[in-house]
């Protein structure tokens, strides 16, 4: 087996967020060929737990503790400089050092890099078949952020989105090959960088259909006899806070009206301040951390996704349709997902058509369309499956 540096943002496990998620099934699929030597960092005390466990993956690692307030000042500095703010963001001299010597040492044949941000490690080496896997065109992200704010976070949202944009492109041009989450991701990138069209290419995410199925035997979480609409994700994630907050405030009311006994559960960890205050809404619930979300799923009415902002493929909407419910998602929401809307999952473009679709489905459930979502995700959402397209790229013999 050859050597191969891997470098996320995070500690990818457990794999219980979205970019999480797709770092550690990237870190298990990598294994099967190469030895892995990881450097990443940990910016959630209670990930220290998993250090063991993630050694015993890798042929060596390097965890650095990462202080979100200390790096959020350390990012400020550069303000009014021409580096994206995420650079400094996630800088250390304890990763950098560890990764010249990894370097240096002669021994290792590939690196594969998850995320922009940690690009700055090996943007200045030339070792062979380097891929980086940016998942999301974050610059973009960054973008959306920009224009749902007003002076002056629109000018260091757009700031950051101008800047990481150019960084983006610098990075592709010193790998060998630039990954994205989804064929739609990939072709934005291309639009926004025709000049490295030939390095761009995908692999979609996948999921554990054996673990999220909804065969198998759960306690239900609710009061008896009540009906649920569920939304799951990370809730310190600003996208997540912002489709709670318009759902919880402008649209679970008027839906409400028509079916009073109908409950709204936030179910996620790290609630801000902002989803904590939508409990005192009628109805509305938040759960914080739990330590199964599966129960949350299988035995609510529908999965809501009403996301303004989004890149990528969102997780939370393929786990659901794994576990044969009800999804309604927004346009933002099912980008770069391959589901038939009114067959497999429902579209709602607005709040009315949100309200409607919603009081619909309870009134009339579908339960043809749980089914032929976990089938959807079966067919499309495999992650050996997907992830063997690594292989070409890494140059790996099948």
């Amino acid at each position: 087996m050859q050597n191969l540096l891997y470098l996320t943002h995070r500690i990818p496990y457990p794999p219980n967020k979205g970019d999480k998620i797709r770092s550690y099934h990237l870190l298990q699929y990598l294994r099967k060929n190469f030895r892995v030597y990881l450097g990443t960092f940990i910016d959630d005390e209670q990930d220290w737990q998993y250090v063991d466990h993630v050694n015993s993956l890798c042929e060596e690692t390097c965890f650095v503790r990462l202080d979100p307030l200390l790096a959020r000042m350390r990012s400020f500095i550069y303000l009014f400089s021409r580096m994206p703010l995420s650079l400094p963001y996630y800088r250390s001299s304890k990763l950098s050092s560890w990764v010249s010597n990894q370097l240096s040492s002669g021994t290792i044949k590939h690196t594969v890099v998850f995320s922009s941000a940690m690009a700055q490690y090996i943007s200045e080496t030339d070792i062979a078949c380097s891929v980086i896997d940016f998942v999301d065109v974050d610059s973009d992200k960054w973008s959306q952020y920009a224009s749902t704010k007003v002076w002056p976070q629109k000018w260091v949202y757009q700031r950051e989105a101008d800047l990481l944009l150019k960084y983006e492109k610098y990075v592709t041009k010193k790998c060998s090959y630039a990954t994205f989450v989804s064929e739609k991701e990939a072709g934005l990138f291309k639009q926004l960088s025709p000049e490295v069209e030939n390095k761009i290419t995908y692999f979609n995410n996948g999921v554990d259909t054996e673990y999220f199925s909804p065969s198998q035997n759960f306690a239900n979480p609710y009061k008896p006899g009540t009906k649920v609409l569920v939304f799951t994700g990370a809730m310190d994630y600003w996208p997540n806070v912002d489709a709670v907050r318009w759902f919880a405030a402008e649209l679970f009311p008027a839906i409400r009206t028509k079916i009073p006994d109908l409950e709204f559960y936030i179910v996620g960890a790290r609630p801000t301040k902002t989803v904590l205050e939508l409990s005192a809404i009628p109805g509305v619930v938040v759960t914080g951390s739990v330590d199964d979300v599966r129960p949350y799923l299988v035995f609510s009415e529908i999965a809501i996704a009403p996301l303004r902002i989004a890149r990528g493929i969102q997780n939370k909407v393929l786990e659901a349709m794994a576990m044969e419910k009800l999804v309604v998602a927004s346009p933002q929401a099912l980008e770069g997902i391959t589901a038939i809307p009114g067959i497999e999952l429902f579209v709602a473009d607005g709040a009315e058509a949100y309200i409607d679709h919603v009081i619909s489905l309870l009134e009339n459930p579908r339960i043809e369309a749980g089914k032929a979502a976990r089938r959807r995700v079966i067919e499309d959402y495999n992650w050996d499956k997907n992830l063997s397209r690594i292989d070409r790229l890494l140059q790996v013999s099948s």
